[in-house]
């Protein structure tokens, strides 16, 4: 499984990306205006330069030709840019035009396997099902996980991989990893999570309890 960190704080990317465990980022509007950016492309072009894999620009218009001409322009930065376009009619469109360019492509806000289907169709690179907002809504995002790992199975001609999005806990990392989910993108705070343990905290205060008492040292 691919490790993504949703976020756009170069800070964070950078912390990361040195421990190795960084495989690409995700951004999106909303997280890019948190992080305070005072340019957007230059922002890009940065987090680029730290992470050698994917890394997710979403385009801000709606319609089709717009969506076109900002996906192009988007791709220019780097090659590891993935344009990343919204689950509508006209982002699958443009979808598989930035595809046939050999352009990566995320698509995103995937809440059903049906639209899950018609990314893969559209040749999308990867496709953001999103977990946490699910379980907002009293539905099961796991669930839609799982359902959209076993289609793209039925099919091996699809090549999307199933970006698991929208991730709250280590919880809904473990059951991805579980269930199939080829890359997982949280929060920094969330993969951070992943090393905590009480009996790892608790056996390296033994360790260096007892290793105070013998009076050794290694330098």
């Amino acid at each position: 499984m691919k490790f993504f960190i949703d976020t756009a704080d170069i800070k964070e990317i950078k912390e990361l990306a040195a421990s190795g465990l960084l495989d690409g980022v995700t951004t999106n509007p909303s997280l890019v205006a948190k992080s305070g950016a005072a340019n957007f492309i230059e922002l890009i072009t940065e987090i680029c330069k730290v992470v050698p894999g994917p890394v997710s620009a979403e385009v801000a218009a709606m319609d089709y030709d717009t969506m076109l001409k900002e996906g192009e322009r988007l791709a220019k930065i780097a090659p590891n840019v993935t344009v990343k376009l919204p689950l509508t009619y006209d982002g699958l469109r443009v979808c598989k035009v930035l595809s046939g360019q050999g352009i990566m492509t995320n698509v995103t806000l995937c809440f059903s396997a049906n639209q899950a289907l018609l990314a893969a169709k559209a040749g999308a690179t990867f496709i953001s099902p999103f977990i946490g907002r699910l379980d907002d809504v009293s539905m099961d995002g796991l669930q839609l996980i799982s359902d959209i790992v076993q289609i793209y199975r039925n099919y091996p001609e699809l090549s999307t991989e199933v970006l698991a999005a929208s991730i709250r806990h280590p919880v809904h990392m473990l059951e991805c990893a579980k269930i199939g989910a080829d890359v997982a993108t949280m929060p920094p705070a969330v993969l951070k999570q992943l090393f905590n343990h009480p009996l790892t905290d608790k056996g390296l205060a033994q360790f260096a309890a007892d290793w105070e008492k013998s009076g050794q040292t290694i330098l």
